[in-house]
């Protein structure tokens, strides 16, 4: 199997250091350094739902409880994909999926790549043994990886290893493009995804790392045997800037990073595109600067079944398990409240409540048959 840009048995040795360097790197840079988007936000904010002074209906009977690939979950909201490979990504990811699980909530795990290149890394992943009720737990793998050696085997050991219920199969071109030893031989994965999607034997998700997808990239999609998609538009972490501060001072990485950390499609209107491509039977997830109930309200108003979110929840993390619990229960109370202040009963509800463009008085709503 060749290990990214590295062939000989020395280089992949290598390339095992490198890989658990760089997942801690990436920690701290996320927690310390300032990684957010340049230029276009989510475009989720300045968004509202049209507000409903007589409700008719009682907080307590609001129902936020959603099925995603098969597992019900209490709210519409996912632990977004962060991290794994090290002794300190691990105690994250724990910290994570025990409080996932007490708030009855999914969640996704960072690539798993590592543990791909170090088998014995998967402890770092396996949060299931701290986390067994654990309603939704989602595996992660770049599709660029099929190009370099990794194969169909290799994901389905890394599913079942994490008793994963579905996969992320991220798609970073632009951290790839950045990254000092980036992967960046794209050409061909169509026909790969192909072949090793129907042969994982879990739903596959199509995600995007903070880029956005827009309606090119969303037909080609559409076209392949992805469960649903996660959008990780812009407005978040910038990858391409987190790749910018590891590339070396002065470099042409460290510059292009920083020149394209706003580069992609708003979250917002990589929902509404998805929506469209993918029609309804398939998942849209938003994420991508998600932080607040509002917006994970609009999200599902402009089409989504639930949002993501991660760096709140990495900052929270690094403190504690309780810390992790009261940012989810604080998001899950405001999405409560925002949906009975809209007289909806249930997120299906929900999504019907017109939404409202920033600056737009009530005729520059979008209803449900403009989503479309």
């Amino acid at each position: 199997m060749r290990l990214g840009n590295v062939a000989t048995t020395s280089g992949i040795e290598s390339a095992r250091e490198l890989i658990s360097t760089r997942k801690d790197h990436h920690l701290d840079l996320c927690l310390r350094a300032d990684v957010g988007s340049r230029g276009p936000a989510t475009g989720l904010g300045g968004w509202t739902l049209e507000y409903d002074a007589l409700p008719e209906v009682d907080l307590e009977d609001v129902d936020l409880s959603v099925t995603l690939f098969g597992k019900k979950l209490r709210a519409p909201i996912l632990v977004g994909a962060m991290t794994g490979g090290t002794d300190r990504a691990g105690l994250v990811n724990r910290r994570l999926a025990r409080a996932a699980a007490r708030c009855g909530l999914g969640m996704a795990l960072g690539s798993q790549r590592a543990m791909i290149v170090r088998p014995e890394l998967g402890a770092t992943f396996d949060v299931r043994a701290s986390a067994p009720e654990l309603p939704l737990l989602i595996a992660n793998v770049g599709a660029v990886q099929l190009n370099y050696g990794v194969g169909t085997s290799e994901i389905r050991s890394a599913i079942e290893r994490v008793g994963a219920d579905a996969i992320d199969v991220h798609l970073n071109a632009l951290q790839e493009a950045i990254q000092p030893e980036g992967d960046t031989r794209f050409k061909g994965l169509i026909a790969r995804l192909e072949g090793t999607l129907p042969e994982l034997g879990v739903p596959a998700i199509a995600k995007e790392v903070g880029a956005g997808i827009s309606e090119r990239a969303a037909r080609k999609i559409a076209r392949l045997p992805f469960a649903g998609v996660e959008v990780a538009g812009t407005g978040g972490t910038s990858w391409a800037r987190v790749e910018s501060h590891r590339a070396p001072a002065a470099s042409m990485q460290a510059e292009v990073g920083e020149r394209l950390a706003g580069f992609g499609v708003s979250t917002a209107e990589s929902v509404r595109i998805c929506r469209r491509a993918l029609g309804d039977a398939r998942t849209v997830i938003a994420s991508g600067g998600v932080r607040h109930g509002m917006d994970v309200a609009v999200a599902i108003a402009l089409g989504a079944d639930a949002a993501a979110l991660a760096k709140p929840l990495l900052a929270a993390a690094d403190e504690s398990e309780d810390a992790v619990v009261r940012v989810l229960e604080t998001l899950i109370f405001e999405l409560k409240v925002i949906a009975f202040c809209c007289g909806a009963r249930d997120v299906a509800e929900l999504r019907a409540v017109r939404a409202i463009a920033p600056g737009a008085a009530m005729p520059g709503v979008v209803d449900a048959e403009a989503r479309q």
